[in-house]
């Protein structure tokens, strides 16, 4: 495959996946590369190193966001695709909330820019642990293959609702939250029984 044949590719997935489509016109959005526009850890977008102050920004141009399958992230219009830098992913998840006990609980988040998400089988929980520090940083799916970083108080909140299972295959204790039915693993350890 050429890379001419590799862009009309990766513009063709990335339009499908954000609109559900092929477009209308049998054309995809032009790729216009790199632009100097970035989302800091923090959750900061910066435009040419200097942060973006107007949230209504920030929204327009999250609502045209999305993260191809090798984890670019790219702001997609009908006319044009432009690659950003993201340093971690696009949003920190700033609150939690939840309603029920157990497995009938429903857990939910709400993001920097005041997007809530329900943690169900659609929106999945993940937890990567620094390979150095076994710090967790755990994640949230969102649409378009995004992510919101849960902020440490919102993950301790989490942890405050976890239950403990036995995985019967290999007897370890999984640490983990229940939201829509389903069991959401932070962690495992040994189980000490």
């Amino acid at each position: 495959m050429n890379d001419n044949e590799k862009t009309v590719d990766l513009a063709e997935k990335l339009w499908s996946r954000l609109r559900g489509q092929k477009p209308g016109n049998g054309r995809h959005p032009q790729i216009c590369g790199d632009i100097p526009m970035s989302i800091g850890r923090d959750g900061t977008w910066f435009y040419q190193g200097g942060p973006i102050g107007r949230i209504e920004l920030v929204k327009l141009f999250s609502s045209v966001l999305q993260r191809d399958e090798e984890g670019g992230h790219w702001l997609v219009t009908p006319a044009e695709m432009a690659r950003i830098e993201v340093e971690d992913v696009a949003f920190i998840a700033v609150e939690m909330q939840n309603d029920g006990d157990g497995k009938d609980q429903t857990i939910r988040f709400r993001t920097n820019i005041d997007q809530w998400v329900e943690l169900d089988k659609d929106h999945p929980l993940r937890v990567e642990h620094d390979p150095e520090t076994d710090e967790p940083s755990p994640y949230i799916g969102l649409e378009r293959g995004l992510e919101a970083r849960l902020n440490r108080a919102v993950f301790y909140q989490l942890v405050e609702l976890a239950d403990e299972i036995i995985d019967p295959k290999t007897n370890m204790l999984r640490i983990g939250v229940y939201s829509h039915g389903q069991f959401f693993e932070i962690g495992q350890m040994e189980n000490p029984e």
